[in-house]
């Protein structure tokens, strides 16, 4: 069965949208059609996304969910005209949480944003262009700076989970792709070793890492599922033979990968 699900916000959208995607996870026999609408923040097109959600609900024979985080309370009520099934997070969480700080909440647009804006953008710009610095093996003599280091064989995620881990929560995330070099001689590189402490190595299932390469280099020895097979077998006994602690990332979302680091290495956020 399929269901429309629109995540409303008067802003980005990027909280409706995690929020929602989180719920409706639950949910998996469903199929849903999900529309991200963000900067509803007019009456007038908080009507037309009325009229989008009624044409949504006429074409599915069902009423479309929609989760909103608009604070104007007018707009809600346009938005909760629709035959739309509505969760309304601000009405849902602010009455109680007002009631039990007994204070009133500022109903300003985007204020956490502008609030937290000028302390956490220079964070993240700097851990992201660290990133990219310490990308793939790069400028390994920074790697004093680094809060992390990702380790694995080629494409199993570590650049995107970097990159990440440095716009999310401003940790310096930096990468080294184990090679043959490595895989032959059993041996970590000596400038790892030196940065036991703030190593994590990523694996992957071959058949999936077969795939991803075959993307990048169709039908080489590079992507072949021996030659995957293989890397991956040797990386993992390396990875034992250091105690570097390990997480497959087959089965993970980029934002599930770096929650599971942050929890596994107790690294605190920098933002």
């Amino acid at each position: 069965m399929s269901r429309t699900a629109f995540f409303v916000s008067d802003s980005t959208g990027l909280t409706a949208e995690r929020l929602g995607n989180s719920l409706l996870s639950q949910f998996k026999t469903l199929d849903f059609q999900k529309q991200t609408v963000a900067y509803i923040d007019t009456e007038a097109k908080a009507q037309r996304l009325v009229d989008r959600i009624n044409r949504a609900a006429e074409r599915d024979g069902a009423a479309p969910i929609i989760i909103d985080t608009v604070i104007d309370a007018e707009i809600r009520a346009i938005i909760k005209s629709s035959q739309g099934f509505t969760i309304d997070v601000f009405e849902e969480f602010l009455k109680s949480l007002q009631h039990e700080l007994g204070s009133d909440p500022s109903n300003q647009v985007g204020h956490a944003s502008i609030t937290t804006q000028d302390t956490q953008y220079s964070s993240r710009i700097a851990a992201v262009h660290y990133a990219l610095d310490a990308d793939d093996g790069a400028k390994l003599n920074n790697y004093e700076n680094a809060d992390l280091i990702l380790i694995g064989v080629s494409r199993s995620g570590k650049t995107p989970s970097c990159l990440y881990l440095g716009l999310q929560y401003g940790i310096y995330a930096a990468n080294y792709p184990i090679t043959e070099d490595d895989l032959d001689s059993g041996q970590l590189p000596q400038v790892l070793r030196k940065q036991r402490r703030k190593l994590f190595a990523l694996t992957i299932d071959p058949e999936r890492l077969s795939s991803i390469r075959q993307e990048r280099r169709a039908n080489s020895r590079y992507a072949s599922l021996i030659q995957c097979e293989d890397e991956l077998r040797q990386a993992e006994m390396l990875f034992d033979r250091y105690k570097i602690p390990v997480i497959n990332t087959t089965h993970f979302s980029v934002e599930e990968i770096a929650a599971k680091i942050l929890t596994e290495t107790q690294l605190e956020r920098r933002i």
